[in-house]
């Protein structure tokens, strides 16, 4: 991570290896899904499935609030306003490239699994609001 990475509006998420982001609903109500991320320009960046739950609901809203926490989702400091999307083909490299730095060995691993079993990925962009 850079320095000017640690002196965004994320950086409460300095050196922690799992966030919380919470996307909302139609009705409002929030929704909580502890998250691999990685920071990249002041910019966080997150993968997932094509067809979760938190894709359909960033794309009906950008708004999400984002804190550091622990794998199981205990939160480990608090939360950030901050607007989500949902990133085209061609702007995944920087994404794919934060989280291989982060994550390593096992997220390559994961990706292995993952190609085999066909799953499609979303990656998502997060600026603070």
């Amino acid at each position: 991570m850079t320095q000017t990475d640690q002196n965004t509006g994320f950086a409460v998420l300095h050196r922690h290896q799992y966030a919380n982001l919470f996307t909302f609903r139609k009705s409002g109500d929030a929704v909580k899904t502890p998250v691999w991320f990685a920071l990249r320009d002041g910019k966080a960046y997150v993968m997932t499935t094509m067809d979760s739950g938190k894709v359909k609901r960033i794309r009906n809203n950008g708004r999400v609030l984002i804190g550091p926490s622990d794998r199981g989702g205990r939160p480990l400091g608090p939360t950030v306003e901050a607007r989500a999307r949902l990133l085209a083909p061609e702007e995944i490299a920087v994404a794919k490239d934060a989280l291989d730095e982060k994550y390593g060995l096992v997220k390559a691993v994961f990706d292995f699994f993952a190609t085999v079993a066909n799953v499609q990925r979303a990656w998502i962009e997060i600026e603070p609001a």
